[in-house]
């Protein structure tokens, strides 16, 4: 326990699935957490939780448009305001994108891009003068293992992410060459079992158990991840434990990118 403590973190897209996971850990290991999503009332049950759990002035919550400039300056006022500042930033919110070459919309795509890159873009940027006042800092951007492995059938997800990717490659260079203490990563989980799988179960016309056999065998380890143990990699990258790595990714992929 603890291995976060005093630690202030900003976590995007936490109303539910692996930002609520990332939110929920982080404040068990001694962070004080702004739990932030487009679904303001989702941000608020999962802070009341928190709150119910570890008391109150534990977690906060933000209705947050990642896409809006104004909004993230709304988000990184109220990390002043109800943290005190701000020492680990998890960009954690997306969404899938979906068609191939040929079926996927010009409109999904920017959709894709504004919520999947535009997203880490501005919280990296607006974060980073409050991330300086509270060094050691760490951002850490949620990619995925799609992100570094392409498939036919998701050109747009495939390129948001490995954006991401880059992106954040960058911005730990520009910390680092400025002589900051203002570590950036990304996470590249695989499959992980989210209500994103219950959307792709019913877009399929299968059921879960089914569309989770499926995936699994996708895995070397043999079966999809689980919240928890994406965000023990994020309380990894937020530690102090990590502070001698910088512009580097964390695969959480059941073996995928081995093979």
């Amino acid at each position: 326990m603890g291995r976060v403590q005093g630690k202030k973190a900003l976590v995007t897209g936490a109303a539910q699935g692996l930002g609520a996971a990332h939110a929920r850990l982080l404040a068990h290991e001694g962070a004080r957490v702004l739990l932030t999503d487009i679904n303001g009332d989702g941000a608020a049950e999962q802070a009341d939780a928190i709150n119910a759990e570890l008391g109150a002035g534990t977690a906060f919550a933000l209705r947050h448009d990642v896409t809006s400039a104004d909004d993230w300056d709304q988000a990184i006022a109220t990390a002043a305001e109800k943290l005190g500042g701000l020492s680990v930033l998890v960009n954690n919110a997306g969404v899938g994108v979906r068609g191939n070459i040929e079926t996927c919309t010009l409109d999904e795509w920017h959709r894709g891009f504004a919520i999947n890159v535009d997203s880490v873009f501005l919280g990296c940027q607006k974060a980073l003068p409050l991330l300086r006042d509270s060094q050691p800092a760490s951002i850490i951007n949620i990619s995925s293992i799609a992100g570094l492995i392409a498939s036919d059938t998701m050109p747009g997800y495939n390129a948001s992410k490995a954006a991401v990717w880059m992106l954040t490659k960058s911005v730990a260079l520009y910390c680092a060459k400025r002589g900051w203490d203002i570590r950036c990563n990304s996470v590249h989980p695989t499959f992980v079992d989210t209500p994103i799988l219950d959307g792709i179960a019913t877009n399929a016309n299968l059921e879960k158990a089914v569309v989770m056999g499926k995936l699994a065998r996708q895995i070397p380890l043999g079966r999809v991840g689980e919240p928890d143990e994406i965000a023990a990699g994020v309380l990894y990258l937020a530690s102090d434990e990590s502070r001698f790595m910088t512009g580097a990714e964390l695969k959480l992929d059941g073996g995928i990118s081995a093979m």
